[in-house]
Parts: structure tokens; sequence; C-alpha cells
């Protein structure tokens, strides 16, 4: 049986929605995109998440539970997003991440074949990272995902 997701944030369009669908089988229902992922992905019994562990790879240094990253010990102003993404980008083994893992491990939720989000999170973390001397790149594996170049 079909399971049918309903994200919007009209409580209308919900209404309609499960008023259309009601005998069509299991409606998912909810406003936005972080209530489904708490749907989907609930924390833990003690109401938390586990911090991401920090990383190094060379001169660059990430610790997203400390909010900091450094390139050769310069701190870099980067998002709660942006750090995630350059976690994973830099964790062991360093190589390909692909679209469906990073999905997985930075947005905690399925990869449903839009990858427009994940463009665009990659998009501004190019453009701070080109900021910094000789610093890290995050290249494009046409059509499998991203990985994280350090400068020779």
């Amino acid at each position: 049986m079909p399971l049918v997701v309903c994200v919007s944030n009209d409580a209308k369009v919900r209404e309609r929605v499960v008023q259309r669908l009601n005998d069509f089988g299991p409606v998912l229902i909810c406003a936005d995109l972080s209530e489904l992922r708490a749907m989907l992905f609930p924390l833990k019994p003690d109401g938390t998440r586990s911090p991401s562990a920090p990383v190094s790879l060379g001169e660059l240094s990430v610790d997203p539970a400390d909010h900091l990253v450094t390139w050769r010990g310069e701190p870099l102003a980067l998002t709660r997003l942006e750090r995630e993404l350059l976690a994973r980008l830099a964790s062991p083994p360093v190589g390909v991440w692909t679209y469906e893992r990073l999905f997985g491990s930075v947005w905690g939720g399925a990869y449903l074949g839009d990858t427009a989000i994940l463009h665009s999170a990659v998009k501004r973390l190019r453009r701070k990272l080109r900021a910094v001397e000789d610093g890290p790149q995050v290249h494009t594996v046409r059509g499998v995902g991203y990985r994280l170049a350090l400068a020779r």
C-alpha cells in the first residue's frame, strides 16, 4: 500500500489532501520539512541528537559540536549546515560522497532524488572556501556526488 506524504504550511491544503485521499491509504501530513524530519528520524530517548565528532584533514579542522572550522589555524565563518557538510566531506575515508550519503548524514533524511538543496549548500560552501588562500576545494563528481581536495 502506498504512503502519501503532504508537506505544506497551508492548513487548507493539508485539509484538502486528507479529504481527497482519506480512502487511498496512509497519509502523512506535516507543516514543513523539519516536522517531517522529526517524524521520520526522531531524537534519542534523552531528547538529544549526538553531535558530529571533530574532523581534521591536513590543515583543515572541523568541530561541528563547538561550531568551529579552522584552516591553517585561522577560523572560517561557516553556517551549521556548511560545517556539517564540510565535516562529512573531510571524514575518513576521504573520497567521493554520494548525494544519498550526504543527504542521510547531513540532513538526516532520505534522498528523494532532488539535489537542489544539496547543490545550493555546496555552492555557498565553495564561495566561502574560495576566499581562503590555498584553501580546500569541493569538487563535483558528475552524476555521483562531491569530494574534498586540499591544496598541494
